[in-house]
């Protein structure tokens, strides 16, 4: 049924949706967003759900945006790029909005994207040898779209401190920033899902609902205008001069012109 993600529900109403590129460290593209957004309405609906792990498969959880995908926004016009970053917005949204509990099991790398990801999960639990980053800067762009949500998550005084300089950070660091509820050795990784998951099979499912959207009705809201303002930013920074910079860099396997390391 998805070429990029997969998608089981055990008997108990357990649902894994897994980021499923392994082999581009689940990096994102457009078809992923689209099945992610796909994938999580069909999950909010389904009564039979009880609860949902979100995870990557292979060595990595998400190593953010496809590269390949960010070239082609450099040929693009301002409206297809905000056109692009709303399906982000949208999916993280959903998965954010989403009536059942979203449990993070986070794995190998996390960057830009992938640490947005992290973000709308209700409990992310990571593995100890996992890096984050937000590395948007290091390409001349932000991390706009997934900022509500990191920032909701860290907090503004935390988030400053890895926000804009790109710098990569470990689990321990992440439990610090908030990003994660706890580390735990890769093998125990999937234990301590298990126990994450547990006390949810005992409590009522319309109540639990009741009271995620509750906890959402008393935080600073992240509604349109929010949203809006994140893709604006985006666009704001694609059409300047740094993004194609530091993209073609990339690619030229070159220094970009501020890199003075």
């Amino acid at each position: 049924m998805y070429q990029t993600i997969s998608l089981e529900t055990d008997a108990r109403g357990i649902a894994t949706l897994a980021l499923d590129r392994a082999e581009k460290h689940n990096a994102m593209n457009a078809l992923m967003l689209e099945e992610l957004r796909h994938a999580t309405r069909w999950l909010a609906r389904d009564a039979e759900v009880r609860a949902v792990v979100l995870t990557g498969s292979g060595k990595s959880f998400c190593a953010g945006g496809d590269l390949g995908w960010m070239q082609e926004q450099m040929a693009a016009d301002a409206e297809t790029r905000a056109r692009e970053a709303r399906g982000l917005a949208e999916a993280l949204m959903l998965l954010d909005r989403l009536p059942k509990p979203l449990i993070g099991r986070i794995q190998g790398n996390a960057f830009g994207g992938g640490v947005g990801l992290a973000s709308v999960c209700d409990v992310a639990i990571g593995a100890d040898h996992l890096k984050m980053g937000l590395t948007e800067v290091r390409l001349g762009l932000i991390p706009a779209t997934i900022g509500p949500y990191v920032v909701a998550r860290m907090g503004p005084a935390r988030a400053r401190q890895v926000f804009f300089s790109g710098r990569l950070f470990g689990a321990d660091e992440a439990v610090r920033l908030g990003l994660l509820a706890h580390v735990v050795p890769a093998g125990d990784l999937d234990a301590a899902v298990e126990a994450e998951l547990a006390p949810y099979l005992s409590a009522a499912p319309g109540a639990v609902a009741a009271a995620k959207k509750l906890v959402a009705d008393l935080a600073p809201p992240i509604d349109d205008a929010v949203i809006d303002l994140s893709i604006g930013a985006l666009v704001d920074c694609w059409e300047g001069d740094e993004a194609p910079e530091g993209i073609s860099a990339f690619f030229e396997k070159r220094r970009a012109r501020w890199d003075n390391q």
